[in-house]
């Protein structure tokens, strides 16, 4: 079956429009701080995925960094307080 047949039985409520893509880019555009500081205001919509693409691996990178961090730290820490530290941490 062709897509444009399955997307044509996709119901109205499912579909999403250009102007509701167009609007998505534009926000994701705004949060990106490598885009957002840049001086021109003209970047493609694939060039805004990509860049959150590498935006949130950049991210994924410094969570687990930080909880290398953490554990290291924690693993030279007093045992009580670091069970209350991982306890509060959990919560």
């Amino acid at each position: 079956m062709s897509s444009r047949r399955s997307r044509s039985r996709q119901t109205a409520a499912s579909m999403i429009t250009d102007d509701q893509i167009n609007d998505l880019v534009s926000r994701l555009h705004q949060l990106l701080p490598e885009i957002r500081n840049r001086c021109s205001d003209k970047v493609s919509a694939a060039g805004v995925l990509q860049e959150t693409c590498s935006y949130i691996r950049s991210l994924h990178r410094e969570v687990d960094d930080l909880s290398d961090r953490l554990s290291e730290l924690l693993d030279n820490t007093d045992s009580t307080l670091a069970s209350i530290i991982r306890s509060q941490l959990m919560q």
